[in-house]
Parts: C-alpha cells; sequence; structure tokens
C-alpha cells in the first residue's frame, strides 16, 4: 500500500452537485443544505440548540466521500466524546450505505494519540508510551513532592496536577510558563515540580492526557516538514463543539488546517459552558479573524421546543454581550408559556414539582421524559426526599444521590458512632478520616483485640489505649477521638441536634479538610454538608434523622427504568425532556456568587449561557422556579429572584407565586434555628432577616422599609458590603458596591450609613 502522506496527484474536484442529485440532502432544510455543500474554505456553522448540528456534521462527511472529494484518509473528524465519534462513524456509514475505512475521527485526545504514536521519537518518547490515568499521575506527582519537600497535605497532589493540567490546556510547555504564574503554588516550588513532572514521565516512557496535544505541538513546531505532510494530508478537517476547545486544541487544529483551509468549525457560543474545564469561548468568538473569508452559517430552525420556550430563551441570551447572535424559530404550535412560579421556601419548591410530575405521570406522562435541572448539587436532596415521599422512581446523572455521596456517607458515620458506640463499619470508615496518623499496624491492633474479646471496635480502643500495645503517638491521637465522642455523646440530650451535627463535624477536623482542600469538588462537598445540617432540622430527633437515612438508602426502584432525572445544568447540555424543572432561580445560587466573585463580567455572562442551556432542554414545557426565603449554609435567608427572571420576556412567561407568599401573613412563618459554628464565617449574616416580597415584580405591592432612599447615598448590605446608591425603583435598588460590583436588590437589605 502506498505512503497515504505522498498523494501522487490531487484529487479531481468536483463542483458541488445541486441538492436534488444527492438523495442525502432531501432531509434538509436550505441553512443545513448550504452548510453540507460549502466544502471550501473555512466554514463556521452555528448550530443552535435543537437545530440538526449532528445531521448536519455527519451528511456534510458523507457527501464529500460520496463525491469523490477526498479519499477516507483525507479527512479529519474531530470529537469531544468517545459516543459522539462513535455515532458519526455509524450515521455516515448509514448514509453512504457502507463503512468507512481508514478516515481519521476521534476525540482529541484519540487522534492525538495517534499522530504522537507514530512521532513518538521527535517527542522524547517511544511508540508503546504508557498513558498515565488519574490516579498514576498522582501517585508520581505525590513521589516528586515528597522529594522537593513540598507538603502534599497544603497542597494535595490532585491539586498540583489541576494546576499542570491547565498549563497543558493552554499549551504551555514548562519554558513558555512565567516565573510569576507559578509563584503562589506549592510554596513557589510549581514551576521547577512541573519540569521534573515532565521529565520523569520521559524516563518512565509515559504520558498524561494534556501531553497527547501538547507533544503534538511541540513535534509540529520543531518539524515544519512533518507539519506540512499532515497539512496536506487532511483535506477536510470538520470539528464538533467548537466552542469548548481549550487553547492547546485551538493551537492544534489552527496548525493542521493552514494548509488546505478547508476546516469547518460547529458550535454554538451560546452553549459555551466549561470554561472552568478550560475551553475557551473565545476561540469561536474570533473564527472570522483567525480564517479571513471564513463563512458563517447560522442554523436556526429548532426541531425541539416550542416557540414559548424558545422566545423565552432567546430573550434571555440576548443580554450577553460577547456572542455572535442567532435567534431560535420553530413552525410547531405555540404550546405553553414558560412558568415562573414563587414559592415560600426550597421544601415547598421541591413539593408543589413533586405533585405536578405526581399529576403529569397519572396523565400518562413519562417519568423518563421529566428532569430537574440544578445549578448546585446539593439541592437534589429536597427533590431526592420529595419522589421518595410520594414513591416516583427516580435517577441522579452525574453523581450518587445525596445521602450515597462521599462526603454525607462520611458526616452520617460520625453521627452513628455518637448515637451507637458499638457501630463497627461506621466507626471504621471515619477512624482515621481526616487523617489522624493511625496507621494500617494500629488499626489491625484495634481489630485483634475486638475479635480476641468479642467487643465492638470502640471498646477495643478504649481498652488499648491504657496499654502499651500501641505507640504512643498512636495511642494519644486514638484517645483524643474516644474522648471526643464521649463529650459528643453527652451533648445529645442538651443540645439541638443540628448545631450537635456540625459541632462534631467542626471539632472531629471533618470540614477543615474540605476547607483546606484546593479539589475543584471540595465547594461542593461542603455544600452537601451545609445541606445535610440543614436537613437534620426536619426531624424531631438525631435517632429519627438516622433511621430515615436508613430507609432513604435502602430505598429500591431498580425495577423500573422510567424514572425522573435530577443532574446538574452543566451535565444536561446535549440531552432533552418532555418537562424541565429548573429550581433555586436566586441571586447568589444562579447566577453563583462564587463564579462572579472569580470571574466577573465573563463568569457572569457564562452564568446566563447556563440558564439559556436549561430552558432549552425542554421540548414542551420549562418550568423556573425561586424561593423568598432558603436555608444557604445553614442559616435561614431572604432571597431574591436572580436577575435572569427579569430577563426572560413577559409574551413568553407566565408568572405565579405560591398562596400566602407575598402580602400579609408571610411574617409569620419561621424557619429552624440558625446552623451551628460549622458555617460560621461563610459570608452571610447570623441573625433571620424578615421574609422580603422579592418576587412578585408586578403583581402585588412590597411592604416598604420604611428608608427613602436616594441616587448618590451611601448605604450598608449585610452580604455585600458598603455601595453607592445608583438607582431607585420603588423598593428596587441598583448598589454600586465597593467590592461585589453593581448588583439590584431590595430596599429592606440595606441600611443608610
Amino acid at each position: 500500500m502506498s505512503d497515504p502522506f505522498e498523494l501522487a496527484e490531487p484529487v479531481p474536484r468536483a463542483a458541488p452537485p445541486a441538492p436534488a442529485a444527492a438523495p442525502y440532502l432531501t432531509n434538509l432544510n436550505d441553512t443545513q443544505r448550504d452548510a453540507v455543500a460549502a466544502t471550501e474554505g473555512p466554514v463556521l456553522v452555528l448550530a443552535g440548540a435543537g437545530t440538526g448540528k449532528t445531521r448536519v456534521l455527519t451528511t456534510r462527511l458523507a457527501h464529500i466521500l460520496h463525491q469523490g472529494l477526498a479519499r477516507p484518509w483525507e479527512l479529519l473528524a474531530v470529537t469531544f466524546t468517545n459516543k459522539a465519534a462513535r455515532e458519526m462513524r455509524e450515521r455516515v456509514a448509514a448514509l453512504l450505505g457502507r463503512p468507512v475505512e481508514g478516515w481519521w475521527v476521534g476525540t482529541f485526545h484519540a487522534i492525538g494519540a495517534r499522530l504522537l504514536r507514530t512521532h513518538a521519537e521527535a517527542a522524547g518518547l517511544k511508540p508503546n508510551f504508557t498513558i498515565l490515568d488519574a490516579d498514576d499521575q498522582a501517585r508520581l506527582l505525590k513521589q516528586l513532592m515528597a522529594a522537593a519537600g513540598i507538603d502534599d497535605r497544603k497542597w494535595p497532589p490532585r491539586v498540583m496536577l489541576a494546576e499542570i493540567q491547565r498549563w497543558k490546556d493552554r499549551g504551555l510547555t514548562p519554558d513558555k510558563v512565567s516565573a510569576e504564574e507559578g509563584a503562589d503554588t506549592a510554596d513557589g516550588k510549581a514551576l521547577a515540580l512541573y519540569e521534573e513532572y515532565q521529565e520523569r514521565l520521559r524516563t518512565l516512557n509515559a504520558a498524561d492526557f494534556g501531553d497527547l496535544l501538547l507533544h503534538c505541538l511541540t513535534v509540529f513546531a520543531a518539524e515544519p516538514d512533518l507539519l506540512a505532510r499532515y497539512q496536506r494530508q487532511f483535506r477536510y478537517i470538520l470539528v464538533d463543539e467548537y466552542q469548548d476547545t481549550n487553547v492547546a486544541q485551538y493551537l492544534w487544529l489552527r496548525l493542521l488546517a493552514q494548509g488546505r483551509r478547508n476546516l469547518c468549525c460547529v458550535g454554538d457560543d451560546d452553549q459555551s459552558i466549561y470554561s472552568w474545564r478550560g475551553a475557551e469561548v473565545g476561540n469561536i468568538l474570533r473564527f472570522e479573524a483567525d480564517f479571513p473569508g471564513a463563512k458563517v452559517i447560522r442554523l436556526e430552525r429548532n426541531y425541539r421546543s416550542t416557540p414559548h420556550i424558545l422566545g423565552a430563551a432567546s430573550g434571555l441570551i440576548a443580554n450577553n454581550r460577547d456572542r455572535l447572535g442567532k435567534t431560535l424559530w420553530t413552525d410547531v404550535n405555540k404550546g405553553e408559556r414558560v412558568t415562573v412560579r414563587g414559592v415560600w421556601d426550597g421544601e415547598s419548591e421541591a413539593r408543589i414539582a413533586g405533585d405536578e410530575i405526581e399529576a403529569l405521570h397519572g396523565r400518562g406522562h413519562a417519568l423518563n421524559e421529566v428532569a430537574v435541572l440544578v445549578r448546585a448539587g446539593f439541592q437534589t436532596r429536597e427533590f431526592e426526599e420529595r419522589l421518595i415521599t410520594i414513591g416516583l422512581p427516580y435517577r441522579v446523572i452525574g453523581g450518587p444521590r445525596f445521602y450515597e455521596r462521599q462526603e454525607i456517607r462520611d458526616a452520617i458515620a460520625y453521627l452513628r458512632v455518637v448515637m451507637q458506640p458499638d457501630d463497627d463499619l461506621a466507626f471504621e470508615r471515619i477512624v482515621n478520616v481526616p487523617k489522624r496518623g493511625l496507621g494500617q499496624a494500629t488499626l489491625q491492633t484495634v481489630h485483634r483485640l475486638a475479635r480476641a474479646q468479642g467487643v465492638s471496635l470502640t471498646a477495643a480502643a478504649r481498652r488499648l489505649v491504657e496499654t502499651d500495645e500501641i505507640k504512643p503517638r498512636a495511642r494519644t491521637t486514638l484517645a483524643a477521638l474516644i474522648g471526643d465522642f464521649d463529650r459528643w455523646r453527652s451533648l445529645v440530650s442538651v443540645m439541638p441536634h443540628p448545631d450537635l451535627a456540625g459541632l462534631v463535624l467542626d471539632e472531629s477536623g471533618y470540614t477543615a479538610m474540605w476547607r483546606a482542600s484546593k479539589a475543584p469538588e471540595a465547594p461542593g462537598r461542603l455544600d452537601n454538608l451545609k445541606e445535610l445540617v440543614a436537613a437534620l432540622a426536619e426531624f424531631d430527633t438525631l435517632e429519627g434523622f438516622l433511621e430515615h437515612v436508613s430507609l432513604v438508602m435502602d430505598n429500591d426502584d431498580a425495577a423500573t427504568d422510567d424514572k425522573v432525572t435530577l443532574m446538574t445544568l452543566h451535565s444536561a447540555k446535549g440531552l432533552e425532556f418532555d418537562t424541565v424543572f429548573l429550581p433555586g432561580w436566586e441571586e447568589g445560587l444562579f447566577p453563583h456568587q462564587r463564579a462572579l466573585d472569580e470571574g466577573g463580567l465573563a463568569a457572569l455572562e457564562e452564568e446566563r449561557r447556563l440558564a439559556y442551556v436549561g430552558i432549552t432542554r425542554a421540548r414542551r414545557r420549562a418550568i423556573i422556579s425561586f424561593a423568598a426565603n432558603r436555608r444557604v449554609y445553614g442559616h435561614w435567608q431572604s432571597t431574591l429572584p436572580s436577575r435572569f427572571i427579569d430577563e426572560l420576556p413577559d409574551d413568553h412567561v407566565s408568572r405565579a407565586a405560591e398562596p400566602g407568599l407575598y402580602g400579609a401573613g408571610s411574617e409569620g412563618r419561621s424557619g429552624p434555628a440558625e446552623s451551628p459554628a460549622l458555617f460560621a464565617g461563610a459570608g452571610w449574616p447570623a441573625r433571620r432577616r424578615r421574609a422580603v416580597d422579592a418576587a412578585d415584580w408586578r403583581a402585588a405591592p412590597v411592604e416598604a422599609s420604611g428608608e427613602a432612599y436616594q441616587v448618590g447615598q451611601r448605604v450598608f448590605h449585610q452580604k455585600f458590603g458598603y455601595g453607592l446608591v445608583r438607582a431607585v425603583d420603588g423598593n428596587k435598588l441598583e448598589i454600586a458596591f465597593d467590592k461585589a460590583g453593581t448588583k439590584k436588590v431590595m430596599d429592606s437589605f440595606v441600611e443608610a450609613v
């Protein structure tokens, strides 16, 4: 077989046929057909949600092959998931009536690995190099950190790996990282650690996932003739989900496309929601500047949702400044307006949604076609509780159920030992979590004594601390832990159980462990712990709560595959459901305050894109809800509806409120006691504020605060601090806060200074 790189003569270029000449084009609309037929030169296909993106991609590939514009090995098709690559192969084969052999289709990493194995020596590797998984990477880095004298408790290896991966996502080898970038990490040794890590990988003849593209960039830069061969080979390059590319992927694609310039990128700037993974929305926004003469084709006809859903989503996303712009439309009947519902609290939110799901199911609505999409993982708990109560099966996508999560199991294990000191399984789970220096030898000694004397592990440990069977340091640590459990147990009858739970998690060091963790999931785990403590207030006793958890964990609905789906908005991209519930649309939760604090305006626009993604998951009905009060970090807080709610166009939205939410009577309801020390210092005021009519922007009048604020007046807000009033609209104020930026708040939340 001849070398596919060395093409003796170019493939004849036939002009694209008229649409009628190709049967596979008949099922496309005019715009889709344009995107398929525009084979020459750079093309950006802006594919809105539900507009048939995959059909366009696969038909374009089939069209190029069917017309003889390229041979299979001259095609490069890049996806983000193996599933998408597999679906692409199957669809193209179905369109052509035969499988396609020898073409380059796969994920960035898969194709990068294929290239790198062919030219491994140029990257300092052998062709049989090993690709390390995350565990191997962490183990290797831990060894290097120990040798460098870096405390892996202060700087966990996975945190350092995340930092190194961010550099690789940006296409930065160690020599290209500035000294300033690594100065604040690992005691200033981060950059040296990155260099040592890369050298160690080469010694082991190994690469990690970031290297698969990074090494390709290095090889292409060092060997321009090799790059030119691939530029000649790949006559057509197609890229799916272009809005999710990082810098390294962008550079890799741009290099390969410089030869033929037949690059077709398909994506949607309005669905770029993965910046935390390294995705750069700027890659798609500057496509026309990067590839002069590029043709931009907008797929705007939606085949998924009703006009009201599309109108609400389009009106919302139009508030973003950094976007290329498009408007989704459909010719189906209007359907139901998007419902925006104000409720009293999170419990009411879950109860009303659960009852509505139950009613829909009773009318024949499949549970598989119902989704609850949340901004933060901790929000699922109240929905899980409600669905269990009414007997509707559910699944949690993208993570375990609330009570099955690691941090929740650990916390409950602590509470189980408090209530039942002979609970060996619970004691064994947390005796060294967080790490207390109790080694395997110590724990084996405890186990041996427990078996020999027929007692529980706690009882065995209590006896061992009075002898010299274990080392003094371990004996002191174990004695302190037993003493803690004895003290916590003595507080069961005198301390509110939510406060006790917070105390246990604080004094055990468990929450401090997650606060100190730099792992990306650590903030979410802390949120879940706070939600757990808040959940305790719903039960009269700690025993009652633990019994409830046991029943929840034993709940088995595996007999049916027809289940309500609970998942985060990030996990929902690419999916669709007949009915979608979107709870928690409140300032601070959505848009998420942590994202705004860290990312400013860019983060706000990404949060708005996330809201757009959420709405456009719905085919027939979308229900958005917010609570006037929510337990946040264990405290009851009056909350403001998300700014995104005000941005929804009235023509496509129906606004409703739970009876009794507004006006007289709302003051009479009270939340549970404030949470214990666990959640102190979280940035929220400790005192309980009155419920605010934060939601009926167009209905019932709101109780005034008694203050008459004026533009230019200096004020103080319990959460956002000091600021200057910029605008006054009734009882709404627009305030430029010194540190938090400009925000809209209710006047009852501020005080004149």
